[in-house]
């Protein structure tokens, strides 16, 4: 990078860094049959992803009560320990190129990497071990502690931790909740086009990428100005 200051680039993970969609619709078909309901449509269920599990039942099952929710997440869950339980880091794969960007730019001195998710703490590490990943990022926000995107408190944390404001910090990340989350922090937002939302929702994104190699000339571009 041009200059010596601390970089941020945090990554959404489901959509962004990995293809979890199968065992994200199989969980919530677990999650819809388990309170006798009907399972909501593929595009239903994408359009959720990112948030919270309990904002997602919330939003796809709105007339529910919040002791059924709770099943609903708690089945969710299940499925999706088990599947990945049973299929290993094929229930999650990265995206073409992934590692190699994020091995690139971890080895830039002034770049510090990180992930804000809705994955809880178990899922994000479970992952992590399916793929070798816990040695690339210095700080991981998780829903686990913070409210659903796009409110910007997992953005705001990590900057705290990393001590990089937000003209040096960037997120990556597939869906409308990501880019409205970096724009509340302060944050520029950088859209995949391989992801679960459509790009004509991505309207708060600042850049839009196709390929992962696009990502490290991209950070230059907007880090030399």
């Amino acid at each position: 990078m041009s200059s010596a200051a601390l970089r941020l680039v945090l990554f959404d993970v489901d959509g962004t860094l990995v293809d979890s969609q199968g065992d994200i619709v199989a969980s919530m078909a677990a999650a819809f049959q388990a309170v006798g309901a009907g399972a909501p449509a593929r595009a239903a269920v994408l359009g959720i992803v990112g948030l919270s599990l309990e904002a997602a039942m919330q939003r796809l099952l709105p007339a529910a009560d919040a002791a059924t929710h709770a099943q609903m997440v708690q089945a969710y869950k299940d499925s999706y320990v088990a599947l990945r339980a049973a299929k290993g880091a094929a229930s999650s794969p990265l995206y073409p190129g992934a590692r190699a960007v994020l091995a690139q730019l971890a080895q830039q001195p002034n770049v510090l990497l990180g992930v804000a998710t809705g994955k809880s703490r178990r899922g994000l590490e479970a992952l992590f071990d399916s793929h070798d990943l816990r040695g690339f990022f210095v700080t991981t926000q998780v829903t686990d502690h913070h409210p659903s995107k796009p409110h910007p408190s997992m953005v705001l944390q990590a900057m705290a931790e990393t001590g990089v404001g937000p003209d040096d910090t960037v997120v990556v990340g597939d869906t409308t909740f990501d880019m409205d989350m970096a724009r509340a922090a302060g944050a520029r937002g950088i859209a995949v086009s391989w992801g679960y939302h459509p790009l004509r929702a991505l309207g708060a994104a600042n850049h839009v990428i196709d390929d992962f190699a696009q990502l490290p000339p991209l950070l230059d571009q907007i880090w030399s100005k």
